[in-house]
């Protein structure tokens, strides 16, 4: 595979485990890091024919044992800063790669309300748009203002907030097409610092109690169905704790499974098969994953 000169940094045979929160995966073909924006859109125009994979900051991402053929796109720090538009229109302009926890705290630096639970959003901005992420009453489209994103073609295009149709845990644009989320601007509203940290602190506490965040997870692994909590229905299917190899439904809260140390990406697999396929045998209610699997399966 013939690959264009850039800037940045090509890594072959790339290590993935340790791009994602759940520790596994295989490696990838290659894996492209672009000094900036100017390097991912001459990568991207000057590409050759061959899958190309986005990835983030991996925390809501199973990632084959087999890794990923092709070319890996992983967003670094030159695409993680934070500003203020404007001081009086209270918006704060985002990259793609900045964690969602220190937007929230940016925004709260700055007197900025209306981002707090951005601090209970396990990630980075860029999958936030991807998957429209949400938490402790909010998700990303009450926000967002527009975003700019990049198509495989190299192409710039900013798309307000309507253009991009949320809706729950997916952003519309980016299942019609294949496109990389750059920056985005972000809309809060007036308020005190004091206040808005006090607020993060009470969704930082509310997580320790609830979640297993000091464990390998992957934050939620299925979408609440209509009217339902997926934790409870996996609860009532007696699968609190249940486990299939090194993969395990967590004992603090069924939604998130955990990698207890020794997991492969199969066995968080099968252990989301099986607890789809339990759960839909105890209430006849079919869970649909949040957590997005990727690449492919070991030989």
């Amino acid at each position: 595979m013939k690959l264009p000169q850039i800037r940045g940094r090509y890594t072959e045979n790339a290590d993935l485990s340790k791009t994602n929160w759940f520790r596994v995966g295989g490696p990838a073909e290659v894996l492209f890091k672009p000094a900036d924006l100017d390097d991912l859109i001459y990568f991207l125009k000057n590409r050759p024919v061959c899958p190309v994979t986005v990835l983030g900051v991996g925390s809501n991402i199973i990632i084959r044992d087999g890794g990923i053929d092709g070319v890996v796109i992983k967003l670094g720090r030159e695409f993680a800063s934070l500003s203020i538009c404007s001081k009086d229109n209270h918006r704060v302009k985002a990259g793609a790669a900045a964690l969602d926890i220190n937007t929230a705290i940016f925004a709260a630096e700055n007197n900025i309300t209306g981002l707090e639970f951005l601090s209970g959003v396990p990630g980075g901005i860029g999958g936030a748009v991807a998957m429209n992420a949400g938490a402790y009453g909010s998700e990303i489209k009450d926000v967002l203002v527009k975003a700019e994103l990049v198509d495989m073609k190299g192409n710039i295009h900013k798309f307000s907030n309507e253009e991009l149709k949320f809706t729950y845990r997916k952003c519309g644009k980016m299942l019609e097409e294949q496109f990389i989320v750059t920056k985005t601007w972000l809309q809060g509203t007036p308020g005190n610092s004091a206040e808005i940290y006090a607020r993060m602190a009470e969704i930082k506490n509310a997580r320790e109690e609830s979640q297993p965040i000091r464990s390998r997870t992957g934050g939620s692994t299925f979408k609440n169905p209509p009217g339902e909590k997926a934790w409870q229905l996996i609860d009532k299917a007696g699968l609190r704790g249940f486990s299939i190899g090194g993969a395990q439904v967590s004992q603090k809260h069924c939604n998130f499974f955990i990698n207890t140390g020794t997991a492969t990406a199969a066995d968080l697999e099968n252990l989301i098969n099986e607890v789809q396929k339990r759960v839909l045998e105890n209430s006849g209610i079919k869970l649909e994953p949040e957590i997005k699997i990727i690449g492919k399966a070991k030989n």
